[in-house]
């Protein structure tokens, strides 16, 4: 095994086993992560609150060839409206009242790397990030001139994509261009035997934070945490 087979294969073992669980569904979406990675293409990564949709998209870009290049996790329900041009493009120096120099937007940032955008069905005017991914190039505000960035885009949502599309949430025609490959992440009501991993994981991280000796936890006290969070053991 060559020394670049080495480190691609320490890279794997690293962030795939973020990803904790054996829930065959689970394992299923998991395992086309490597095959995600090696194509640089969009990925739409769909599934509730709290499945791991960021983690996901790490893992595809600490496997892919971008790995050296910046992760840019952006929350779009958090993008105002009026400051979305600004915020995704960046401006020039002086184009309004207080901006005293230049300033790169998520997508100049982003290049050749990664940009996470999360909740995209709360992007307001859909376009813009539509027509750069169409075309690859962006116009900071104030400038005359047109950029180019390479940089590749995954989506995440925790709505119904189905309910987004019907409902317009969702660009139809985006959707396209960010579903080239995509990647379910199930509820853990549906995976419910993963519940003991992944307490014992959370268990470990933060005794190691702590520098707390933890030996263990019992059966019922995982038992009592999912009848707190309404799950059945």
């Amino acid at each position: 095994m060559d020394k670049h087979t080495d480190v691609h294969a320490l890279k794997e073992s690293i962030w795939l086993r973020e990803l904790i669980g054996e829930n065959p569904k689970f394992l299923e979406e998991i395992d086309k992560i490597p095959l995600i990675a090696k194509y640089d293409v969009s990925v739409l990564i769909t599934g509730e609150t709290g499945t791991g949709k960021e983690l996901c998209a790490r893992a595809i870009h600490y496997l892919s060839k971008r790995s050296g290049g910046p992760f840019v996790a952006v929350n779009c329900g958090a993008m105002q409206v009026e400051l979305l041009e600004n915020e995704m493009f960046g401006h020039e120096a002086e184009v309004f009242t207080g901006a005293s120099g230049s300033r790169q937007g998520v997508i100049g940032e982003a290049d050749h790397g990664t940009l996470f955008l999360d909740e995209i069905d709360s992007l307001p005017a859909q376009t813009m990030l539509l027509r750069f991914l169409q075309e690859g190039e962006f116009k900071p505000l104030g400038s005359s001139k047109t950029k180019r960035a390479d940089v590749r885009v995954i989506a995440a949502t925790n709505t119904d994509i189905e309910e987004a599309l019907h409902t317009h949430k969702i660009r139809e025609d985006l959707y396209y261009r960010l579903n080239v490959m995509s990647i379910y992440l199930p509820p853990l009501r549906e995976k419910k035997e993963d519940v003991p991993l992944l307490v014992n994981s959370f268990l470990s991280k933060w005794a190691r934070r702590f520098e707390k000796h933890v030996s263990g936890i019992s059966l019922e006290a995982i038992t009592c945490s999912c009848f707190t969070i309404g799950l059945e053991m």
